[in-house]
Parts: C-alpha cells; sequence; structure tokens
C-alpha cells in the first residue's frame, strides 16, 4: 500500500514546510518586511510539489499533470500578490502584527499548516506506486481546476484594475465577477483544490482518503478564519453607513457566484444553510436583518 513510503513524503514535507516558512518569518520579524509573506505561501506548494515529483521520479502521468496544475497556481497567484503588495505598498493585515511578535509567529504557524495540509492529495499522488488509466474523476478534477484558475485569475485581475483607478478610491469593488460574488477569488480556490483532490482519488486507498481534510481544511480557513470573515468585518467597518453597499450585500452572494436578481430574492434561512451568507459575516452591518429579507 505504500503506507511507509507516504509517511516519509509526509514527514519530508512537514520538515520542508517549516523550514521553508521559518526562514520567511525570520526575514519578516527581523527586517519588519512583510512583503514576502503571501509568495512564500504560494510558492511553498511550488516547492512541495516539484520536490515530491523529483523525488518519487517514477513520473506516471497523473503525477506531472497534477504538480503541473499546482505548479501554475502557485505561480500565478505568487507573483500576482508579490507585485501587487510591492505596488500597493502596505499589508494591512500586518498592522497589529508588526510590534507583536506572538500574533506574528501565529500567522505563520497557520501558513505552515495550510501549506502542508493543502499539499496532502497531491503530496500522496507523487509518492504512490499506484498509475491507473484516466478515469472521469481525473477529467472531472482538470475541469474544476481549471474553472477554479480562471475564476480566481480574472477576480484577482479585475480588482487589481478597480483599485488602481482613482475614480474607485474609497468605493467596494463590484464589477465583473465580483457582481456575482462578494468573494469569487476564494470561490476560485476552494474550486480548484477540491479538484486537485477530486483527481487524485483513483490512487487513494485505505487511510490516504484522510487527505481530504486539505480541501476541507482550506474550506474551513477561508469561510470562518483568516479569509472571508476578516475581509468582511473590514469592509462592514468602512462602507456600513452606506445604503448602496448594504443593498449590493443583499443582493451578492458571499462565495458563490450567482445572479444578483436570484440571490436577492431568496429567503434568509437558504442563503444562511446553503450559501454560506454566516451570522459572523454582518458584523459591523446595521439593520442586516431587514436588508436580508428583500
Amino acid at each position: 500500500m505504500g503506507t511507509v513510503l507516504d509517511s516519509h513524503f509526509l514527514a519530508l514535507t512537514a520538515i520542508v514546510t517549516i523550514g521553508y516558512q521559518m526562514f520567511f518569518f525570520f526575514v519578516t520579524a527581523l527586517l519588519r518586511f512583510d512583503k514576502v509573506t503571501d509568495f512564500a505561501g504560494s510558492t511553498n506548494f511550488v516547492l512541495l510539489a516539484v520536490l515530491t515529483l523529483l523525488l518519487k521520479g517514477s513520473w506516471h502521468f497523473r503525477q506531472i499533470v497534477l504538480t503541473s496544475l499546482v505548479v501554475v497556481w502557485g505561480l500565478r497567484l505568487g507573483i500576482f500578490l508579490l507585485m501587487r503588495i510591492l505596488q500597493w505598498r502596505e499589508d494591512n493585515r500586518f498592522d497589529d502584527m508588526r510590534n507583536n511578535l506572538a500574533k506574528l509567529s501565529v500567522f505563520w504557524i497557520l501558513q505552515a499548516v495550510w501549506v502542508w495540509t493543502v499539499s496532502l492529495p497531491l503530496t500522496i499522488v507523487n509518492a504512490s506506486d499506484r498509475n491507473p488509466s484516466v478515469k472521469p474523476q481525473d477529467i472531472i478534477g482538470w475541469i474544476m481546476w481549471f474553472v477554479g484558475l480562471t475564476v480566481e485569475a480574472t477576480a484577482d485581475q479585475q480588482k487589481l484594475v478597480f483599485k488602481n483607478s482613482p475614480a474607485n478610491r474609497g468605493k467596494w469593488c463590484n464589477i465583473g465577477v465580483w457582481k456575482y460574488s462578494r468573494h469569487p477569488n476564494y470561490f476560485g480556490e476552494i474550486l480548484l483544490w477540491w479538484g486537485i483532490f477530486v483527481a487524485s482519488t483513483p490512487v487513494l486507498e485505505d487511510a490516504e482518503w484522510l487527505v481530504v481534510f486539505g480541501p476541507v481544511f482550506l474550506t474551513l480557513l477561508l469561510l470562518f478564519v483568516s479569509g472571508i470573515p476578516l475581509l468582511e468585518t473590514s469592509a462592514n467597518k468602512r462602507f456600513g453607513s452606506v445604503e448602496e453597499y448594504r443593498i449590493y450585500r443583499s443582493i451578492t452572494s458571499p462565495l458563490i457566484p450567482l445572479p444578483p436578481a436570484l440571490y436577492g430574492s431568496l429567503p434568509v434561512w437558504f442563503k444562511l444553510a446553503f450559501l454560506f451568507e454566516l451570522p459572523l459575516y454582518s458584523h459591523g452591518i446595521h439593520h442586516e436583518g431587514m436588508l436580508s429579507r428583500s
């Protein structure tokens, strides 16, 4: 079953991830230079993908495809985020961390856990000796990845153009795919990593199915911890008193892209149960319940 080999790969990727993130943590802590944080996270995925493929050296088609997909995603996101932060010069997430080593440490620990955990499906695929022929799960997973990457990259570029326009200073992004989701980039990221998992399933056996924790962890992280909650709270504080923004929230899905007319007509209980319109996203918004019933 390759359990011993899998364990060796898991241990190796954990050690590499911890070392890689510790290096950038010291750069951030000692030099007060926090512009490499997202680059460190994204490129860590690339490092693990290439490293596990090279170490195994079996070069199965599925291994090459999935490794390539993760490398493309990681390089695209890492370079984009690095160029963006160098252009904007500020990363507001670290305003309360720069002088607080404990908070900064928690951030980097969480980032290391994120990288290692979400990489699990690819790590197991690259460690496996099994090489079944291409299955429907492979095709479905690759399509999910492609759609997710397209949505994420489109959302990132549209928001960058929007924020770089002086005419939009002090406004929230509601153009392009942002008309249909308040966080389309996160929807794309979640979808593409679930696609990587689906495409890994033809080689999984027994306990290896636990790698599903990778996309589950990513989904929970973005929904409840460091993704949507932080951005929603920030936006609500800035625009919560603006009527147009409250209307935008009431007719725009928080994650899954949907036509505003459809989303705005749905009952509150349905949004909560199936579309992730969670109460914690309403911090700072007054009369939210009244608006959500539109």
